[in-house]
C-alpha cells in the first residue's frame, strides 16, 4: 500500500501551524516527523502512532476518519 498523508499533513499545519511544533508536541524529532509522514520515508507509521496521533490533544481525528487519514 502507498503511503503518502497529504490529508494528515493538512491537520498538522491547521492544529500546529508547522511540522516542527508538532513533532516537538509529540515528542521526536522534526527529522524523525517528516520522514514519518513522507511517502517514502524510513520511518513507519505505527499503529500506536495512529492511536496518539488521533487523539484530541493532538490531531484530534474521529474514529470513523482515521481511514481517509491513514490509509490511502
Amino acid at each position: 500500500m502507498a503511503r503518502n498523508y497529504p490529508k494528515i499533513k493538512g491537520k498538522v499545519i491547521e492544529k500546529f501551524g508547522t511540522i516542527s511544533n508538532f513533532a516537538k508536541a509529540y515528542g521526536i524529532s522534526t527529522e524523525a516527523m517528516c520522514q514519518k509522514l513522507k511517502e517514502n520515508g524510513r520511518i513507519h507509521i505505527t499503529t500506536k502512532d495512529i492511536e496518539k496521533m488521533s487523539a484530541p490533544e493532538f490531531l484530534d481525528i474521529p474514529a470513523e476518519e482515521i481511514p481517509d487519514y491513514f490509509f490511502i
